[in-house]
């Protein structure tokens, strides 16, 4: 297992409880704070979800793609929902990541990183902090780990128990996918198994099927050639991600290891700061800049190239490839107007950063029925014009953050599924943002892998 070089970006003003002292956005008032400090103690107590040197690795997977030797695939949920921790529902997600995978490196002719938007993304920020229903004003929903969907006053307080659930949660998606993946889930050697079942019926079976043929002939030459059995390829490596939100969940989960330095968020591979939290001053950026895992920052049209400098100057002081990923955000009508100013200050500044695609959540509309829901032909053209935009300003696109389903659902517009407005009605479950159903994603990767062929 290689090992990334002994640095910490933590100073020495810095502790997982510095936070405290700077204004924190987005966090849920408790009525009992007594009650939230014993189950703090509780979860202070517990193993951690991930390993440090599980950490290491995928930072230098990140150094090698903000090289452009590698592709960043990361995706799953908007909000992971307790109720969905369940084997097939686990299962449908790790095998479209999987397959979206395959495509890209088929395609693009690289590496790819695979980081799931799961195992800890159960709060969400939102606009406001309430909500209203027919008169009766509640506090918002932020996500199964701080409270309940449900719109009475019991489902909306605020619930310390609730992160015990989040954390068990965690553990067990994560201790599936690893089972899933040391037992051969997703072994090379029979990538056919991959399917989900509408291959038959998409537009893109010819080209799917293709490549899986492909992939599997290569392999089959390459063992005889050499005369043995690539073993190897039969497990991934895959990683978790979750946005950062409620610190005082992140804060008892960050601890230090032997014979590393630094502090380690040992709750995901991969935390992220959202758009709504990432103020230069504000308490995430202060949690952020202390821990070494590796760490992405949404950035939306608001951040101005001065302020994103600042933000990459604050959280990797160090200049250290693989440790920080903007994940940007801005919308198809919007992204080339935004991205170049950002991409041209960060180049003149010699940062090193991984620029990541969220073509999800700028294309978000709301439709007359009042349902929210992207267009795939949107989300499209955000990303085609993200990877011209940044070859033009001298770098490249390295990644893109999807969120997306194994299930067949109708939350987002067109594709060649054909999922028309009137159809959102039909099976439409996420209770926060729309999805990519499979369908949709994966013509997304076979589009996506056309668009990494064109700009190597």
């Amino acid at each position: 297992m290689p090992t990334a070089p002994d640095k910490s970006p933590a100073p020495g003003d810095w502790t997982p409880t510095s936070w405290q002292a700077r204004p924190a956005a987005q966090q849920p008032v408790y009525p009992d704070p007594e009650a939230l400090h014993r189950v703090l103690g509780q979860l202070a107590r517990l193993p951690p979800l991930v390993t440090s040197w599980e950490i290491e690795n995928l930072k230098l997977q990140l150094a090698e793609a903000t090289r452009g030797e590698r592709f960043l695939l990361q995706g799953g949920d908007c909000s992971e929902s307790f109720d969905d921790c369940e084997s097939a529902a686990i299962a449908s997600k790790l095998k479209i990541l999987l397959q979206m995978s395959l495509v890209l490196v088929q395609g693009g002719k690289r590496r790819v990183t695979r980081i799931g938007r799961f195992a800890g993304q159960y709060a969400k920020p939102r606009s406001t902090d309430t909500e209203t229903q027919n008169g009766v004003t509640l506090p918002s929903y932020r996500g199964d780990m701080i409270n309940c969907a449900g719109f009475t006053p019991e489902d909306r307080v605020a619930n310390p128990d609730l992160l015990l659930r989040a954390y068990e949660r965690s553990g067990l998606t994560i201790n599936f996918i690893r089972s899933l993946i040391e037992g051969g889930f997703a072994d090379l050697h029979h990538p056919e198994y991959w399917g989900l079942g509408f291959v038959a019926n998409s537009p893109h079976a010819v080209e799917y099927t293709r490549m899986v043929e492909s992939i599997g002939e290569s392999l089959r030459f390459m063992e005889t050639l050499t005369g043995s059995v690539m073993a190897d390829i039969n497990r991934v490596d895959f990683y978790t991600s979750h946005e950062g939100l409620h610190l005082y969940y992140e804060q008892v989960q960050t601890r230090q290891v032997p014979r590393r330095p630094g502090w380690y968020n040992l709750s995901t591979h991969f935390p992220w700061v959202g758009d709504r939290t990432r103020a230069l001053d504000g308490a995430h950026i202060e949690y952020f800049r202390g821990i070494s895992n590796p760490i992405g920052v949404k950035v939306g049209p608001s951040i101005t190239p001065d302020a994103l400098v600042a933000l990459a100057e604050r959280l990797n002081p160090q200049n250290e490839p693989g440790r920080l990923t903007f994940i940007h955000r801005f919308g198809a009508d919007r992204v080339e107007k935004c991205l170049p100013p950002l991409a041209e200050a960060i180049r003149r500044s010699g940062q090193q950063v991984l620029w990541c695609c969220d073509p999800m959540h700028g294309n978000t509309e709301t439709t007359k029925s009042g349902i929210k829901t992207r267009r795939f032909e949107k989300i499209l053209g955000e990303l085609e014009t993200s990877c011209r935009v940044l070859k033009a300003c001298g770098t490249h696109l390295g990644g893109v953050h999807f969120e997306l389903t194994g299930d067949n659902v109708t939350e987002c517009i067109g594709g060649a599924s054909g999922v028309t407005e009137a159809d959102l009605s039909r099976d439409y479950r996420s209770t926060l943002d729309p999805r990519l159903n499979y369908e949709q994603a994966m013509e997304m990767a076979l589009l996506l892998a056309r668009l990494l062929a064109q700009n190597r």
